[in-house]
């Protein structure tokens, strides 16, 4: 009995270090929690800025055409996204170190490789839509595009991430259909949807 355990716990040992070999595992759960509370504080600042004091089911009575709300607007969600990346990178390389491993290597370079071409197209995209003034549209298309991403950089890690993209897909699918609650959406999807997602990576990975 105690052979066969010893060759049980061989076999784990090499399924793990094949498995960190060709999947990015130093992704930290904390930090998609940090990153929706992030998300969730600028969605507020958003909606101060422009809707109070009325209430959510009254933003597609509103619209964003000024020039200056739109700068300001970019300056929130480019504040959120630097946040977000800074939490991510400092927490996964704690997280690494932990776990013996390097940050930096093979699996993440693809993985970032995957993950940043749906997202700077998104970006390029969004941008045009902004310069065009087709404001309703930024919202769904920040979430499908960052759901595409996601799913597109899932074979290089943990697969909930699949699932997280597939569920931002959704959102912004919904938000397309009702325009003019795009931050909402936003909200749910880049907020809620990342804090339920950091907790169970956590609860599952990191505890």
């Amino acid at each position: 009995m105690k052979e066969i355990h010893d060759y049980q716990s061989d076999i784990a040992s090499i399924r793990s270090v094949m498995e960190r070999s060709v999947k990015f595992l130093s992704l930290s759960g904390l930090s998609g929690v940090l990153a929706g509370i992030y998300a969730l504080v600028g969605a507020s600042s958003v909606y101060y800025l422009i809707y109070y004091p009325y209430s959510p089911f009254g933003f597609r009575f509103y619209y964003v055409n000024e020039q200056a709300i739109v700068v300001k607007l970019m300056l929130i969600a480019a504040t959120v996204l630097i946040l977000s990346v800074v939490t991510a990178f400092v927490m996964s390389q704690r997280k690494a170190k932990r776990m013996g491993t390097s940050i930096w290597n093979k699996t993440s370079k693809e993985l970032l490789l995957q993950l940043c071409i749906p997202l700077a197209t998104g970006g390029l995209l969004i941008l045009i839509l902004v310069s065009r003034g087709y404001f309703g549209i930024v919202a769904p298309a920040c979430l499908i595009f960052y759901g595409l991403a996601l799913i597109n950089a899932s074979a290089f890690t943990v697969r909930e991430i699949r699932y997280l993209g597939f569920s931002e897909i959704l959102i912004g699918l919904i938000a397309a259909l009702l325009p003019g609650y795009g931050l909402i959406f936003w909200a749910l999807g880049f907020g809620v949807l990342h804090i339920v997602y950091g907790s169970v990576m956590h609860y599952r990975y990191d505890s």
